[in-house]
């Protein structure tokens, strides 16, 4: 059989919970208001699957643009390249 090649192909342990942390995330977490000009560190939700980014950028730290609905721009480095991808409050942290 060929091999899928969907988004989530190979995060078998990359986009898993552990053990104590699985269930229902923080509310802390989804409510938290981010500026433009914040850091914050991409961190993936697996168990919310909607404004989720590609799995290339977990545990980057980038910075917020703006924001665009219920989302925010986030600016990270990729290589050389500067990239902007848009992610909800659920898959970032404040960057300490």
């Amino acid at each position: 059989m060929p091999l899928s090649h969907g988004l989530r192909r190979k995060t078998r342990a990359l986009l898993r919970k552990g053990p104590r942390n699985r269930g229902k995330s923080r509310l802390s977490r989804i409510l938290y208001e981010y500026k433009p000009g914040d850091k914050v560190v991409i961190d993936i939700d697996p168990s919310i699957h909607k404004g989720m980014p590609h799995r290339r950028y977990q545990g980057k730290v980038g910075t917020i643009i703006a924001k665009r609905g219920r989302a925010y721009e986030v600016s990270v480095t990729q290589g050389d390249a500067l990239k902007e991808i848009i992610v909800r409050p659920e898959h970032l942290k404040p960057f300490a």
